[in-house]
This record gives C-alpha cells, sequence and structure tokens, in this order.
C-alpha cells in the first residue's frame, strides 16, 4: 500500500452520524459494563488484549459487544465525559452496542462488504460515515 491510499468498504450505518480518527484493533469481543472504566476510556477487562489501552479519539474495530446491557449505558457515560471511540465499527453489532452508539452519537457501521480485519490495522485512520454506511480507510496516513 502506498501512503494516504484511501479504500472505501460500503456496510450497513446503523448509528447515523459521522467520525474518524486512528483505529484500534481488536480481534476479540468487548464488554463496555465491567471492560471499559467510564471516566479514562482504559480497557480493564482482566485477559482483554488490549487491557490498558485506551478508547477515547479512537475507531473501534471489533467483532461485536458482549455482556450487560449496561454496556449501552457505559457507552453513554463515555461520550458524556469525552472518553468515548470517535466510531465503532463491528463485524455484526449487537443490540447493547446499537442502543449504546444511537443515544451517544457515535457512529457505527457493521457487515461491511468485505472483512475489515482484512484492510484496517492501527496505522489506518478511518472516516466512519453511518449516514451512508461507509468506511473510508486511509493507510500510512501522516500526520503533521
Amino acid at each position: 500500500m502506498q501512503e494516504n491510499e484511501i479504500i472505501v468498504i460500503k456496510g450497513r450505518g446503523l448509528s447515523k452520524y459521522i467520525g474518524e480518527g486512528p483505529a484500534l484493533i481488536s480481534y476479540e469481543p468487548i464488554t463496555f459494563f465491567g471492560g471499559v472504566d467510564p471516566y479514562t476510556g482504559i480497557i480493564i477487562e482482566h485477559y482483554h488484549p488490549l487491557r490498558g489501552r485506551c478508547i477515547s479519539g479512537k475507531v473501534l474495530v471489533f467483532p461485536y459487544g458482549k455482556g450487560s446491557t449496561v454496556g449501552a449505558y457505559i457507552l453513554y457515560q463515555l461520550s458524556k465525559l469525552n472518553k468515548a471511540p470517535k466510531a465503532i465499527i463491528n463485524i455484526e453489532a449487537d443490540h447493547v452496542t446499537i442502543v449504546g452508539c444511537v443515544i451517544s452519537k457515535i457512529p457505527l457501521i457493521d457487515r461491511l462488504e468485505i472483512n475489515p480485519f482484512s484492510v484496517i490495522d492501527e496505522s489506518s485512520y478511518i472516516i466512519v460515515d453511518g449516514i451512508k454506511g461507509l468506511v473510508r480507510v486511509i493507510k500510512n496516513k501522516k500526520i503533521f
């Protein structure tokens, strides 16, 4: 891939907002209730591969959410405290993540035409358009 190459992927826009930022990738599901500190945005779930990493300001890419319905409220609290991800991309979004994103105004897209893990890595800058159901992946973007 060349610097700033852009890949556009169509998906299902579930939360009709637009957000962008650097990618944070988890190949494992994420639980927001008990798994993410709502005051810091840091993943605190024991044994999670991203434990200690902050989701704030990132485009969070993970297969699906897991855990309690309170997770939707944790997403809302993260949003109110400016600690939320800028957008979320799922393979198949669960109801808790969908509700949390809608009430928090966090863009959410799932069911992409191609597996997002095949083109997105942590060097990617992502623009998520939940209105049009589009993900723009900018590879190796240089930020000055």
